[in-house]
């Protein structure tokens, strides 16, 4: 995959990048593997605001993707490459030797027409799912289970990838993309490889319509609104936060401040914290 530039012919060109799509083999999805899904524009069962600065957006159709690859020991063939609207990662359809087929995440390397297999004895190659005890150290692994059989949570996003770095016992300890070193249950399922589409975090979009396109409405600085809607608002002119530290427009300390549960069971399988 590479990136596009455009030619300064106006303002929003000036800065704006694009992929070239150039891994893309096929334009419209499978349908049978495609649904709706509704857009929540951030707000709850009652229609308030629950999360800000959502909505708006190109509509966009829900592909589904398999994260728990569990056809185990039944062979699939990439049939092609796709773009996913609702991850920055791309997808790889599979036709599976049985006639199903399904969409997986597109590890970096892949191309259409390779072979991939999920299961313990599946041979060690990018693409293919396997338990992490299985899996050898010094690996880059990505779609990691928390849970086993519940399917890929961590490391999905494009260019992604975690590595094996130790197994002892029922655990087998992960350095996850945030530098985070964490113990996962060595039944719990991984793909071999890194996710695709490494460029995507170099891709600028150079103006406020491709953000709109996105889904994310405008984020309102809290120095700039009244003192009745921030705790960093009013003053004459440019005035200081004027509190101990930044905060959230609910007077919660924001910008570094820690929000995990200390209480929270998994705490005991984290060896590192993330920087």
């Amino acid at each position: 995959m590479g990136i596009r530039t455009y030619r300064p012919y106006t303002p929003g060109t000036r800065q704006a990048s694009v992929s070239d799509f150039a891994d893309i083999t096929k334009r419209k999805p499978e349908k049978s593997l495609t649904t709706y899904k509704h857009n929540k524009k951030g707000r709850n069962n009652r229609g308030v605001i629950t999360s800000r600065h959502r909505g708006g957006g190109h509509k966009r159709l829900y592909r589904i993707v398999d994260f728990k690859r569990d056809k185990y020991g039944v062979p699939a063939k990439v049939a092609s490459i796709e773009y996913d609207p609702n991850r920055n990662a791309r997808i790889a359809l599979l036709f599976y030797t049985d006639g199903e087929k399904r969409y997986i995440l597109a590890p970096a390397g892949i191309t259409v027409g390779t072979e991939v297999v999920s299961g313990e004895d599946s041979p060690f190659e990018v693409g293919n799912a396997l338990p992490l005890y299985k899996i050898p150290l010094g690996t880059e692994v990505h779609n990691v289970e928390l849970v086993a059989g519940k399917g890929g949570q961590m490391v999905r996003a494009a260019g992604a990838a975690a590595q094996v770095v130790a197994k002892e016992g029922d655990y087998v300890t992960l350095r996850l993309p945030s530098k985070e070193v964490r113990m996962v249950r060595k039944e719990c399922y991984a793909t071999i490889g890194r996710v695709g589409n490494t460029e995507a975090r170099n891709i600028k979009l150079g103006k406020a319509g491709r953000t709109r396109h996105l889904g994310r409405r405008p984020h309102v600085r809290g120095s700039v609104m009244n003192p009745v809607d921030h705790p960093h608002g009013g003053g004459e002119g440019r005035a200081p936060v004027g509190r101990s530290g930044p905060m959230t427009p609910w007077g919660k300390p924001a910008l570094g401040a820690k929000t995990r549960n200390k209480k929270k069971a998994s705490s005991r399988l984290i060896v590192r914290r993330r920087r």
